[in-house]
C-alpha cells in the first residue's frame, strides 16, 4: 500500500545543483545557471521570512521574493497563517502569476499540494497498489473519499457484501484501489471491495483448500435474497438455495430465517473456480416424512394447523415439515368460491388423511370428511333415470292431432262435459 504523502515533495523548478567548488573562470557560466526563471504553474521552495494574519512572505532565492495570500494556504477557511507558519521554515508552493498589481510573485501551498497528490496518485494508479483516504462526505450512489484529491467511491464497491447504511462510514479512514483515473476530468473512482477481495483471496482459497463436501458446519446468515440465504461459515459466505432451507415447501425465505441468525448446514458442493459454495440447512435435520411414514396412515384423522391458503384449497401441517393439500372441494360439503372466506392461517383443523404419496412427498387432506357424522353422497344412477323416462314415455299413448280440426273436438267434447253428457 502507497499512501498519498504530503512529505514528498515534488522536485522544486528554483532549485539547483551548483558544484561543491567553482574555479573563477567558471563564475559567468554559474551566475547565468542561477538566473532561473518563473514560470505559472511551476512548483517552488522558499523559506518563510514573514508571516501575518492575511499573507505569509517567502524567500525563494536570488533576491526573489513572494508572497502567499492566507486563503492560498489551505482549503480550510478563516485560518490564520500564524498558527500554520513560522519564519525560517521551508515550504514548497505552486506559482499562480509572476506578478500582481504590486509586482510581486503570488504562490499559492494548497494548489501545490493538491499538484502533488495528483502526481502521487498518478504513480499509485500505475503501479496498481492502494490509496488511504478519509471519508469526508455522502453523495448520492456513494461516497467521498479525501485522499489529497476527491475520489468518488460508488455504494456497490464499498465492501463484498451490499451495505445499506452509509452513515457508518463517515468521517472513518479507508484503504481502497483506484479503478478509474482520469487526470483531465478531475475524475478519480475508487474500490474499497477491489482492496478486500485481494486482500481475502489467500485467505479465502485457504478456507477453501480446507473445506470438504459433507462438512457440517455453524454459520450465521449474512443476507437474505429472493432464491435463498447466504450464510457466513467463517471465512466466506455460502448459499442455501430456498429449496434446501426446509423439508417443507418455502416460498419466501424470510418464513424460515432472519438475518443474523445461527444456523447450522451442510456443505454441498464446492466451485474452488468461482469461489462459490452451496450448502442446506434442511438436511443437517431429520427428514420428516421418515418419521411420517411409520406413524401416519390413510384415512386418519388428525389434528393439524392451516398454513397457508390459496385460491384451490389450503395446506395444513399435520407432522412436523410436513403438509398436505385440502383441496377446496374438501373443505365442506357445501359450494366454497374462496377459502379464505372459511379458514385462516395458523387456525387449526382436524383433517382426515385421504392419500399418502412418499415417492412425491404429498398428502391429501380433507376436512369435511373428518367429521364422524360425513357420509358418502348417494350416487345416482343416470342411466337408470333416463330409461325410466323412456318406459313411461312408451307406455303412454299419444293422441294424433290435425291442426284446426283438432281444436274444434276439444271443445265440443269439453261443452259435452259441462253439461253432464258423456263419460269422463
Amino acid at each position: 500500500m502507497t499512501a498519498v504523502n504530503s512529505n514528498e515533495h515534488i522536485s522544486p523548478s528554483n532549485i539547483i545543483s551548483l558544484p561543491d567548488t567553482i574555479e573563477p573562470h567558471e563564475f559567468p557560466e554559474v551566475l547565468e545557471q542561477s538566473m532561473i526563471e518563473f514560470s505559472n504553474g511551476d512548483i517552488i521552495e522558499g523559506t518563510v521570512v514573514n508571516v501575518n494574519r492575511n499573507e505569509v512572505m517567502v524567500d525563494v532565492g536570488y533576491k526573489s521574493e513572494g508572497i502567499i495570500p492566507s486563503r492560498e494556504l489551505t482549503v480550510k477557511k478563516d485560518i490564520d497563517p500564524r498558527t500554520i507558519l513560522k519564519p525560517g521554515e521551508r515550504i514548497q508552493a505552486l506559482v499562480i502569476t509572476k506578478e500582481d498589481d504590486a509586482g510581486r510573485l503570488l504562490l499559492s501551498v494548497k494548489r501545490a499540494k493538491y499538484e502533488q497528490a495528483w502526481q502521487d496518485i498518478q504513480k499509485i494508479n500505475e503501479s496498481g497498489e492502494t490509496v488511504k483516504g478519509t471519508v469526508v462526505e455522502i453523495v448520492k450512489g456513494g461516497l467521498i473519499v479525501d485522499i489529497g484529491v476527491r475520489g468518488f467511491l460508488p455504494a456497490s464497491l464499498v465492501d463484498v457484501r451490499r451495505i445499506k447504511d452509509l452513515e457508518s462510514f463517515l468521517g472513518k479512514e479507508i484503504e481502497a484501489k483506484i479503478v478509474e483515473f482520469d487526470r483531465q476530468r478531475n475524475n478519480i473512482v475508487l474500490s474499497r471491495k477491489a482492496y478486500m477481495e485481494e486482500d481475502l483471496a489467500e485467505e479465502r482459497q485457504e478456507f477453501l483448500d480446507d473445506l470438504k463436501v459433507g462438512n457440517i458446519k455453524e454459520g450465521k446468515i449474512s443476507s437474505i435474497v429472493n432464491f435463498g440465504a447466504f450464510v457466513d461459515i467463517g471465512g466466506m459466505d455460502g448459499l442455501v438455495h430456498v429449496s434446501e432451507l426446509s423439508w417443507r415447501h418455502v416460498e419466501n425465505p424470510n418464513e424460515v430465517v432472519n438475518i443474523g441468525d445461527v444456523v447450522k448446514v451442510k456443505v454441498l458442493e464446492i466451485d474452488n473456480e468461482k469461489g462459490r459454495i452451496s450448502l442446506s440447512m434442511k438436511q443437517v435435520t431429520e427428514d420428516p416424512w421418515d418419521n411420517f411414514s411409520d406413524n401416519y396412515t390413510e384415512e386418519q384423522v388428525v389434528e393439524g394447523k392451516v398454513n397457508k391458503v390459496v385460491p384451490f384449497g389450503a395446506f395444513v401441517t399435520v407432522a412436523n415439515g410436513v403438509e398436505g393439500l385440502v383441496h377446496v372441494s374438501e373443505i365442506s360439503d357445501d359450494k366454497i368460491k374462496s377459502p379464505e372466506l372459511e379458514i385462516a392461517i395458523g387456525q387449526k383443523v382436524k383433517v382426515k388423511i385421504l392419500d399418502i404419496d412418499s415417492e412425491k412427498r404429498k398428502v391429501a387432506l380433507s376436512i369435511k370428511q373428518s367429521d364422524p357424522d360425513w357420509k358418502e353422497p348417494a350416487i345416482v344412477d343416470k342411466n337408470l333415470n333416463r330409461h325410466s323416462s323412456q318406459t313411461t314415455e312408451e307406455t303412454t299413448p299419444k293422441r294424433q292431432t290435425v291442426e284446426g280440426i283438432d281444436e274444434s273436438l276439444e271443445s265440443i267434447l269439453e261443452e259435452l262435459k259441462e253439461r253432464g253428457i258423456g263419460s269422463t
